[in-house]
């Protein structure tokens, strides 16, 4: 049924400035559009819809990940932009914020400006 259809991923936001910047200038996604309800942005083919919101109170968990081929180098880069990566007391991670998990998969966490969790993973 829905399994040829494209997908709309959304992410909820009381700072569009804020959240404007780092999607667009820090994560490097293409805007498509912006008014006053949301911003669209392109994620390799996926429509990102960042909805502007009057109340949100950000989820324990990753709303929003990315598979990337050099999980290492990802999080340098950003480190450079300031972004900082999530420690968590109940995973054992690594100088950099990766935890490994059993079968091998990298991953780590940060946050938006408006503290939704992001994820990458390789």
């Amino acid at each position: 049924m829905l399994s040829d259809k494209k997908l709309t991923a959304f992410v909820q936001s009381l700072k569009p400035d804020q959240a404007k910047r780092f999607y667009k200038d820090i994560l490097g996604l293409k805007l498509l559009s912006e008014d006053d309800y949301a911003l669209e942005f392109d994620v390799k083919g996926t429509l990102l819809r960042v909805t502007t919101v009057l109340d949100l109170k950000p989820q324990p968990f990753a709303v929003l990940g990315w598979r990337v081929d050099n999980l290492v180098d990802e999080i340098r880069e950003l480190n450079e932009k300031n972004i900082l990566f999530e420690r968590y007391d109940f995973l054992e991670q690594d100088k950099l914020g990766i935890w490994t998990s059993p079968n091998g998969t990298m991953v780590a966490w940060f946050k938006d400006p408006d503290g939704n969790i992001l994820s990458l993973t390789e």
